[in-house]
């Protein structure tokens, strides 16, 4: 890659130094835009955000935050957020927590989260719309090799959540979450569901009430 000025492909990996990488996604045209590294090649997603996209976004976050909430179960919530190890990968998922005791851990004041220094994100949830291959494939192996504790898959078009546990390099799939225990993956997907007819706020009112029944 010679030309840095040039029109670099969205939404597939492109081969690339990581300087070549650091040089592209400095270019303020990426200013707005979601980038990957991963063994000398690199992604950027710069696709408007869909309704659909943005709304299972906004509601997974707000039943994460209402179950940590209710079982008290300290947490970070981070949209968007860098994670970096220098020279040799970079993923910005969609949502990520730090659960429990690595709640703070990442001081105020942190750009991109520095891998050498910090530890991966508990769990890391990428929400599929027109990604779905890459997030169960590329984008899995990556977090994988970070050892991240757990990932999900939120697909927008099927309505449904794939979630993966990540031991010793692989991930398994699991239909409970191991980092938010007592958190069943078919409650979520039944409320991505509902929410396809629901109002909102009707999904998290019913989400509240199966969440403090739990408790009983």
């Amino acid at each position: 890659m010679t030309n840095l000025q040039i029109k670099i492909p969205r939404d597939i990996w492109v081969s690339a130094t990581w300087d070549e990488y650091l040089q592209i996604i400095e270019n303020p045209i990426y200013a707005q835009a979601k980038s990957y590294y991963y063994q000398g090649k690199f992604r950027i997603e710069i696709s408007p955000v869909s309704h659909d996209h943005a709304s299972d976004n906004s509601l997974i976050a707000i039943a994460i935050g209402i179950f940590c909430s209710l079982k008290n179960i300290r947490s970070k919530s981070l949209t968007n957020c860098s994670y970096r190890k220098i020279g040799t990968q970079e993923v910005q998922p969609d949502i990520s927590y730090y659960i429990g005791d690595n709640t703070n851990i990442v001081p105020w004041g942190t750009s991109v989260v520095d891998l050498d220094i910090y530890p991966s994100p508990d769990l890391v949830i990428e929400i599929a719309n027109t990604s779905l291959s890459d997030d169960k494939g590329e984008k899995r192996l990556i977090y994988e090799y970070l050892k991240v504790k757990e990932y999900w898959i939120v697909d927008v078009k099927n309505v449904d959540i794939i979630a993966f546990t990540i031991v010793d390099s692989g991930s398994k799939r699991i239909t409970e979450s191991q980092v938010l225990p007592g958190l069943v993956i078919g409650v979520l997907k039944e409320a991505l569901q509902q929410s396809r007819s629901m109002d909102k706020n009707e999904v998290i009112a019913s989400l509240f009430s199966q969440f403090q029944e739990s408790q009983a």
